[in-house]
């Protein structure tokens, strides 16, 4: 089946997956994108579809034994699909071969074969795919990527991140193993950033990771990541590492250390901060405050000006596939304990400045029936 094209002014998006993510931070922004709108729900509960529908003026409903009839009905152009990540592939690629365009939430999926299986989804029906990194379209991450592109820092030499929060242990990540854990959840956060500032990607990824609370999960809550980049060339190799956490406070940075200084950013992940640059520069350091957006709206802003005038998305099945890659070598480091070698891969898309989106920030609402992943 061919893709869908979009008669209407606005594209009209299901959502598949109310959870915590889907109702604080998505559905607020729709309404303020100018080109997107809600008109469909999937969920497994009655009562959330209900009361979310009537809240948005939603009046279709789907269960998930009913999406193919969804996919089928010609009331939705793209789908916004934040189901947990096991169930990705599935539905993104039943989506896609019936030629509905996809906003995907990251990892893209739970391995490389089924990135694959979702692009050639896309590939068959010329549907197009996004991976939600909203970041992508955040001025501050924007203009972290400008300072080091502009050799404001000199050749950059290594970075260092940290993010971790408090998951609760009766959220749905604390016990189902590895890929419902912090390197596929919190981990791509400082993955894209690197590779993205770097316009590179790893070649060596070594892991180490504890479990500091085996009540509450069943899986290390704590993993330290070291990437190797370039080939052995002195000009082109770079030492990066991150740790993500689901045990400590609420704490997202990142340093990019270059010859001629650096740059740390805090916070530099959460949805919606207020992004803080401190370059230190010859010993001269400045501060640069962002103004807190709708990181969320923006994404979708973007994706759908990219359906309505044709437009391949930057973010595409390439980049999540180039994620998933490397968490997925993460996973067998974790698991052997020796270095994992990753293929020389060369990407010729990253964000640029054109994609800004300065959307005014939205208030979280009330949720129905989720709770932010600290709470349950």
């Amino acid at each position: 089946m061919a893709a869908q094209n979009t008669t209407t002014p606005k594209v009209r998006y299901a959502i598949v997956g109310l959870g915590w993510i889907a109702q604080a931070a998505f559905m607020p922004g729709v309404e303020h994108t100018g080109n997107s709108e809600i008109t469909a729900l999937v969920t497994g509960h009655e009562e959330k579809a209900e009361k979310l529908g009537e809240k948005y003026g939603i009046s279709r409903h789907y269960t998930y034994d009913e999406y193919d009839e969804l996919l089928a009905s010609g009331e939705i152009d793209a789908i916004y699909l934040a189901l947990p990540n096991f169930s990705h592939v599935d539905y993104a690629v039943r989506a896609l071969k019936a030629g509905i365009h996809l906003l995907l939430e990251k990892p893209m999926a739970v391995s490389v074969e089924q990135c694959d299986r979702i692009i050639a989804a896309a590939k068959l029906t010329g549907a197009k795919l996004m991976l939600a990194y909203r970041l992508h379209h955040e001025p501050g991450t924007l203009e972290a990527l400008r300072i080091v592109r502009d050799d404001e820092l000199g050749r950059v030499l290594l970075f260092n991140s940290t993010f971790s929060q408090q998951v609760a242990a009766s959220n749905h990540r604390a016990r189902h193993g590895f890929w419902a854990g912090p390197v596929p959840d919190m981990g791509p956060y400082p993955l894209n950033m690197v590779r993205n500032l770097f316009g590179a990607e790893p070649v060596e990824v070594t892991a180490t990771g504890v479990c500091t609370d085996p009540d509450r999960f069943n899986f290390d809550d704590t993993v330290s990541v070291t990437l190797r980049f370039g080939e052995g060339k002195v000009h082109d190799s770079r030492v990066v590492s991150f740790t993500v956490s689901y045990n400590g406070g609420d704490v997202d940075d990142f340093r990019v250390v270059g010859e001629k200084g650096d740059l740390f950013s805090q916070p530099a992940y959460q949805v919606g901060s207020a992004m803080q640059h401190i370059k230190t520069i010859a010993k001269k350091r400045t501060t640069q405050i962002f103004s807190k957006t709708d990181q969320f709206g923006g994404e979708l802003k973007y994706f759908s000006d990219c359906i309505l005038n044709n437009k391949h998305p930057e973010a595409d099945g390439e980049e999540g596939l180039l994620d998933v890659r490397v968490i997925a070598a993460i996973e067998r480091s974790l698991i052997t304990g020796e270095p994992q070698r990753l293929d020389p891969v060369h990407r010729s898309r990253r964000p640029v400045a054109s994609q800004v989106q300065e959307l005014s920030a939205v208030k979280e609402p009330e949720l129905v029936g989720a709770k932010k992943p600290s709470e349950g």
